[in-house]
This record gives C-alpha cells, structure tokens and sequence, in this order.
C-alpha cells in the first residue's frame, strides 16, 4: 500500500511540475474548465459528457507526455541536434492532433446558437455572475501567462512595494 501512495504522490508531482513549468498546460487546464462548465447549460447525454471529460483529460495527458520529452531531449542534448528538433516537433505535433480534434468536437456539441443566446441572456439578467465570470477570466489569462509560481512572486512583490511605501 505504500508503494501504491508513493507512486501517487509522484504522479501529483510530475503534474504539478508540468502545470508550474508549461503555459500550454495550463492554457489546456483553463479551457476544460470552462469546456465542462460551460457543457452544463446544453443537454448532453452521459455519453457526451463523458467524452468531453476524455478530450480534456487526453489533451492534457499529451501536454505531460510532450513536456517529458522536451525536459528528456534537453537532459540528453546540450547543443542543437536535427534530430532532437524532429522528435520535440512530433511531440508538439501530436498534442495539436489531439488539440484540433478536440476542438472540432467542441464546434460541434457546443455551437447552437440559441442555446448560446440564452447562455448570454442568462448572463445578462445576473450581473453579479457576469462579474464572476470576468474575475475568472482576468485569473485565467494570469495563471495561464504567469502560473502559478509567477502569480505568487507578484503577490510577494506588491505585498513587499505596498509595505515599504
């Protein structure tokens, strides 16, 4: 059993570091989010559901794969190598497979233009959730530039300016 609790606890780690250090994964973090929320204003059967949850996840398990690769290449080769850029771009490449696919799902299960206009006049009558919505999307746009690591040193930063003014 401890073994089984250590592997977990390495896997969370090997996630947490691929959130920390690419911006791609926590663009794909972001994007389900909304994906999943958004998916509660259709009627989705189960079968819909669960596969915009393997799509999400699947992308983001790709973005894992892809940064081990890229961290593995760089371990291996100090210098640019041909072929070592061949093998990053496949990896890229196949996220953006798995990318595009995923999309093109998203367009179809999700582009229903009256089921959007209510979505936007549901918005509309709850200005405190149109708030909400915007909050999470200024904190979006900065955990995906910054992440987490970089939204804590400009907390630390503004706390150090705010003290010492």
């Amino acid at each position: 059993m401890k073994k089984q609790i250590l592997s977990f606890r390495n896997a969370f780690k090997g996630v947490w570091n691929t959130i920390k250090s690419e911006s791609h994964m926590r663009f794909h973090i972001v994007a389900g989010i909304y994906v999943l929320v958004f998916s509660l204003f259709y009627d989705f059967t189960d079968g819909q559901r669960a596969l915009l949850i393997v799509l999400v996840a699947s992308v983001m398990a790709a973005e894992a794969v892809n940064t081990c690769i890229e961290e593995f290449c760089n371990l291996t080769f100090d210098h640019f190598e041909p072929l070592v850029k061949i093998i990053k771009d496949t990896a890229a490449g196949a996220v953006l497979i798995l990318s595009v696919a995923a999309a093109a799902v998203a367009v179809i299960f999700f582009l229903d233009f009256e089921i959007i206009g209510k979505i936007i006049s549901f918005f509309l009558a709850n200005p405190l959730l149109i708030a909400v919505f915007a909050l999470s999307a200024v904190i979006s746009i900065f955990f995906i530039v910054l992440g987490p690591v970089g939204i804590k040193n400009k907390i630390m930063h503004l706390k150090f300016i705010t003290k010492n003014s």
